[in-house]
């Protein structure tokens, strides 16, 4: 028997344990299976190269995985092992954070045996099936994953795993549990989310970029648009992040597709560009921007003003100006308020005409009336 040190718990009539499992445990009990109907081809999957833990070979990682029509677990996500083990090293190399500090949960298939070291009968060692796949990942399995394959690569003998171990469930009690725990996760507070920036919350950069516009433009004092938006849907502002965020990563790729200095410059003062355009935009309708029956802070409206933020620089710079100016941005835009202006915008009148097209041709149509007015037309 393998022994490891448990504490045991007792929740609405159910016994399990919390263990502490090594590497060498988690390669030899841990057994993995994924959902398939057994006419489906294997794809090769041949090597990939992390950034930092060196190859994957998903042939050899393969041959841990069973696949079969009575497993529940969805199908391994190779980039997501790729990333976890890019991680557990960068938790080696900097020393300061836990690689795996939330606990990973095991089913046997077999009744356990704990044997009690205290009085009170709570702390004790559990005894583990010498056999291989003895255990089967409920949850955690891409964690464990990724462990295995870097204890394959390099030594991580140090390492260990905590572990929640059930052995008196019924199959369909854990099928239900495995439903239960990935279909209703317990999410974070989105105010923590909202606190980081978008480069440590998104790996795409405009995406990142984006958010910390977004975020800059609600949260600013100064911002015309300050807690008019629902980050992660926390707040009381009219309008949705997501549609933003989407049309401003249009943007940035534009800029990225020139590429050069411009593209980066762009992408380091953004936040300082688009407080300065909205003020901007504000100024042009102040009556739409301050009314209560106009639709100009609207998702819709917003998106066409973001829409057409490449053509305002262009002609900006056709000015001679420099577009991060609010005064060399007020002085491009300057014709909206003659050729569009305020009652474009009410609600009640031709915004709700303009809007029997739909939201999306709501959009386009916003942005060329912009773009005709820049004298950009395209």
């Amino acid at each position: 028997m393998i022994t490891v040190p448990a504490i045991r718990l007792h929740q609405f009539g159910v016994y399990f344990y919390q263990a502490i499992l090594g590497v060498r445990d988690v390669q030899k009990l841990v057994r993995f299976e994924v959902l398939s109907y057994g006419n489906e081809p294997r794809k090769k999957k041949g090597s990939i190269r992390t950034k930092r833990a060196g190859t994957v070979n998903w042939d050899v990682l393969e041959q841990k995985i069973a696949h079969s029509a009575e497993a529940y677990q969805r199908p391994v996500i190779q980039k997501k092992i790729a990333d976890l083990m890019d991680y557990y090293v960068q938790c080696s190399e900097a020393g300061n954070l836990p690689a795996i500090p939330g606990a990973v949960l095991l089913v046997s298939d077999k009744r356990l045996e704990f044997v009690p070291i205290s009085s009170h009968r709570i702390l004790g060692v559990l005894q583990l099936p010498p056999e291989e796949g003895a255990l089967r990942a409920l949850d955690g399995q891409h964690r464990l994953l990724a462990l295995h394959q870097l204890a394959e690569e390099r030594a991580v003998t140090d390492v260990q795993v905590p572990a929640v171990v059930f052995d008196r469930l019924a199959a369909d009690q854990v099928v239900e549990l495995f439903v239960t725990i990935n279909a209703k996760h317990t999410k974070l507070n989105p105010s923590h989310l909202i606190s980081l920036s978008g480069r440590r919350l998104y790996p795409d950069a405009s995406l990142a970029a984006s958010h910390d516009v977004i975020r800059a433009l609600n949260e600013d004092r100064a911002s015309p648009l300050a807690g008019e938006i629902r980050l992660f849907g926390v707040g009381h502002g009219r309008v949705a992040q997501a549609p933003l965020a989407e049309e401003l990563k249009t943007v940035f790729n534009s800029f990225d597709a020139f590429g050069g200095k411009q593209a980066a410059n762009f992408r380091d003062h953004a936040t300082r560009f688009f407080l300065n355009y909205f003020k901007q935009v504000a100024k042009v309708f102040p009556k739409a921007w301050q009314g209560k029956r106009y639709s100009i802070k609207t998702a819709m409206a917003l998106r066409a003003f973001l829409r057409v933020v490449p053509d305002v620089i262009a002609a900006v710079r056709r000015n001679g100006n420099d577009p991060f100016e609010a005064s060399a941005i007020a002085r491009a835009i300057e014709p909206w308020g003659d050729y569009i202006g305020d009652a474009r915008f009410e609600t009640d009148g031709e915004w709700r005409q303009k809007l029997a097209g739909g939201t999306r041709g709501t959009v386009d149509v916003l942005a060329r009336e912009l773009r005709s007015a820049l004298g950009t037309t395209r």
